[in-house]
């Protein structure tokens, strides 16, 4: 019989996790009772008993909620540890450790049981097993010798399903089957029963396939048999075909021969037929040499040779003048095309000129706008109304420089003026900050004096008060005194008195020294004094004096790189102050050459805005022009445009007298093959089979005769039209200059201008002076004399 002996918990429900927080609860035999108040812990150790036991959970977990909850421990991490001790059925001693995990993640937790361990002891010795949780849940149930239904159910019952006893009679029925190890049995009969009905169901699809696979046997058979016939039938069709071929080859070649005698007959038949045709035209020919000949010749074959040569001399002079003629029509041909493109040069020259004239007008308005513009700001009489003359233009300039020149004089006083100023006021300034510095220093050393009287006015103090002390010593003294004179006249009524008297003098002339010695030591003392006051302001001043030349040393090894870098060498006092003047006077020139720089960058910026303006108007008046060369090209690329439409224009001149000579050339034709029955074609003397033929080509030839109007008439109105969009380009080719050149050119010159050195602007102008000289005096008013 199994028994329980002892259980430890850690970490599980309300149970500590820390080591020193481990219960250990011991059972007794035969009946342990856990007595206690709600929230005590009983629940919890029947829970813990029934998960070491069987590793079910409490009903309502999963294991998260049975172990301590990380966020009330403040953990991440939370291990909590179940520990059994018990005997099994044959009364060895059993040990099982069931380990759990409760990681806190950012929204939930997560739990995680470990590894169990099962300790058995054996022969003295204690074994370790570490087994998966289904492991130790079997050796749990063998080991204690009951089922996990009676675990679950009776003995670990939890209180929430205590009652099951009362439950329905199903749910009761399916707990008994747990209890007594029924279920087993009816879930094997429910299992037979499936694989009952499973196999059955396999049966009946088996048997419907199996009728469906008769079926197709049937006719697999069938088809074989089909295709055995056909395949008899089809090599019986071979044999036969075989067989018509054999009888078909000397047919063949006997229709080979046939067709080739065909050929030959036809070919001469056609050679027959155009030698008669030949021999009629000759015929023909002939007989109309006879009648239009006027006189028969009646001499011999020679004299007619000789006459036919002179005819053949006669002919070739003609065509040798013929060629002549040609040469010099070719001739006169390039001199029009010469003098055609000199007239297109011309136009081009005369439109780039007109461009030119009107840019040089709005050139003139515009310096006449900004002389007018100028000379109101400026307060100038003489020049509100324009246009100006070459004499008004160069008394203005000589006005302009002349006021430039003032301004500047004027300028460079007040600068002049400033620069002293500054020069005094940073002369103050540095008197005051010496002055500060020496204010300063006193200040410092009265601080410390003053701190020193405070503390010997402390100890003065403090004397005195050890003086008002002494005073009531001095009264003890009096009345040891008074005591004394009394012993004294006691004693001298019982003593000599000259004697004591003499005594009393000596002591006294005694007393008289020892006061002088120390009114004496009190002189010396005050000495003493006074001197360690002024040793003490000697330190101090020492002490000073050696920070100050610390401090001296420390900025002569900070700076002596630069001041080394900068003079070539260390300087002294002297050296340091004449190069620092020199440094000044360099900056008051820089600040000056400064001041001159931003007035001509105001100027320039003004041109800079007015040249703005300009390029705006500019790029409008590009863009107007781009247009206007779209609307007459149809695209961007002009020079390519006016070359093709010229080849065109080239094209149709030559399409143009072509059409124009073949109308004679095919009337000619015409007359030919009609009038004086020609057989044979005019151009490559081939000689037409049939009639047929021939009067196609007669009818081919009259419709491109009736054609030949209407194409030349189309060639010339087209050919007008090409003309007209030439010239039109032709007299676009300045503005297109102007577009690619000028324009763009000036005021990218310009705006470079504004933006470079007055040097590298009078390199602009001498560059091209003609045609930026009077632009500049507009663009730039400001310029000096020494710049032009």
């Amino acid at each position: 019989m199994s028994r329980i002996e002892k259980m430890s918990i850690l970490g599980v429900r309300s149970f500590g996790i820390e080591d020193k927080d481990k219960q250990i609860i011991t059972f007794f035999s035969p009946l342990t009772i856990l007595v206690g108040p709600n929230g005590a812990g009983k629940t919890t150790i029947i829970e813990c008993l029934k998960y070491i036991c069987t590793g079910d959970f409490p009903p309502g977990t999963k294991g998260n909620t049975f172990v301590h909850d990380p966020k009330v421990a403040q953990e991440t991490d939370v291990r909590a540890q179940i520990r059994l001790q018990f005997r099994d059925v044959n009364g060895e001693l059993i040990a099982v450790q069931r380990s759990m995990v409760c990681t806190q993640k950012s929204k939930k937790t997560e739990f995680k049981t470990l590894e169990g361990v099962i300790t058995r002891t054996k022969h003295g010795e204690k074994v370790s097993l570490s087994s998966k949780c289904a492991e130790i849940d079997r050796e749990m149930i063998s080991s204690l010798g009951v089922s996990k239904s009676v675990l679950n159910n009776v003995i670990f019952c939890h209180q929430e399903d205590s009652n099951w006893p009362l439950s329905e009679g199903k749910a009761l029925k399916q707990k008994f089957d747990e209890i007594f190890s029924a279920t087993r049995y009816i879930k094997a009969l429910e299992t037979l029963r499936q694989v009952r009905q499973t196999q059955g169901q396999k049966v009946k699809e088996c048997q419907t396939e199996l009728k469906y696979l008769k079926q197709n046997k049937e006719k697999a058979c069938e088809i074989r048999d089909q295709i055995t016939s056909k395949e008899a039938q089809l090599i019986s069709s071979k044999e036969i075909v075989k067989s018509y071929e054999n009888e078909l080859d000397p047919l063949k070649n006997r229709l080979k021969e046939i067709e080739q005698n065909l050929s030959k007959i036809m070919r001469l038949d056609n050679e027959i037929k155009a030698l008669d045709s030949r021999k009629k035209q000759m015929e023909k020919d002939n007989s109309e040499l006879e009648q239009k000949m006027e006189k028969v010749f009646q001499g011999t074959d020679e004299q007619l040779n000789d006459l036919y040569h002179n005819h053949q001399r006669t002919v070739r002079e003609k065509e040798r003048r013929l060629i002549d003629c040609q040469r010099e029509l070719e001739k006169l041909n390039k001199e029009s095309r010469l003098l055609n493109q000199e007239k297109s040069e011309l136009l081009v020259e005369q439109g780039r000129l007109q461009l030119q004239a009107d840019r040089h007008q709005e050139h003139i308005r515009a310096r006449d706008s900004l002389i007018q513009s100028l000379a109101t700001q400026l307060e100038l009489d003489g020049f509100e109304r324009g246009p100006f003359s070459e004499r008004h233009i160069k008394n203005f300039h000589k006005l302009v420089r002349e006021r430039q020149e003032k301004e500047t004089e004027i300028a460079n006083q007040m600068m002049n003026d400033f620069a002293e100023k500054e020069t005094m006021k940073q002369k103050q300034i540095d008197e005051i900050r010496d002055k500060k510095t020496g204010l300063g220093r006193i200040i410092e050393l009265k601080s410390e004096i003053l701190s020193k009287k405070q503390n010997e006015l402390r100890n003065v103090k403090y004397e005195l008060q050890q003086l008002e002390g002494s005073s009531d010593r001095i009264l003890e003294l009096d009345q040891e005194l008074s005591k004394a004179e009394h012993e004294l006249s006691k004693a001298e009524k019982n003593s000599n008195v000259e004697a004591l008297k003499t005594e009393v003098i000596s002591l006294q002339s005694e007393k008289a020294d020892l006061d002088r010695t120390l009114r004496k030591l009190d002189q010396e003392m005050e000495q003493i004094n006074h001197h360690t006051t002024t040793r003490t302001q000697m330190e101090m001043l020492t002490k000073d004096k050696s920070d100050k030349d610390e401090q001296i040393r420390k900025i002569k090894s900070r700076h002596s790189d630069e001041l080394t870098s900068l003079l070539g060498y260390f300087p002294n006092k002297k050296q340091l102050e004449d190069w620092l003047h020199s440094k000044s006077k360099e900056i008051n020139q820089t600040r000056d050459r400064l001041a001159k720089l931003n007035k001509e960058l105001a100027s320039a910026e003004q041109n800079k805005n007015h040249l703005n303006n300009e390029l705006k108007r500019k790029e409008e008046q590009l863009s107007s022009y781009e247009d206007k060369l779209f609307d007459v090209c149809g695209s961007q690329d002009f020079e390519s445009d006016l070359d093709r439409l010229k080849e065109e224009i080239e094209k149709s001149s030559k399409q143009r007298a072509m059409l124009a000579g073949a109308t004679a050339v095919y009337s000619q034709f015409i007359t030919q093959l009609t009038d004086e029955n020609q057989s044979c074609c005019p151009v490559c003397q081939r000689v037409f089979q049939t009639e047929a033929e021939l009067q196609e080509v007669i009818s081919d030839l009259q419709s491109k005769l009736r054609l030949a109007p209407d194409k030349l008439k189309s060639t010339e109105s087209e050919l007008k039209k090409k003309e007209k969009r030439r010239d039109e380009m032709l007299g676009l080719v300045p503005m297109r200059l102007g577009l690619g050149t000028e324009i763009l050119t000036d005021f990218e010159l310009f705006a470079s201008m504004v933006l470079s050195k007055p040097s590298k602007r009078i390199k602009v102008l001498e560059s091209s002076p003609k045609r930026n000289f009077k632009l500049y005096f507009y663009v730039f008013p400001t310029f000096k004399k020494n710049e032009s």
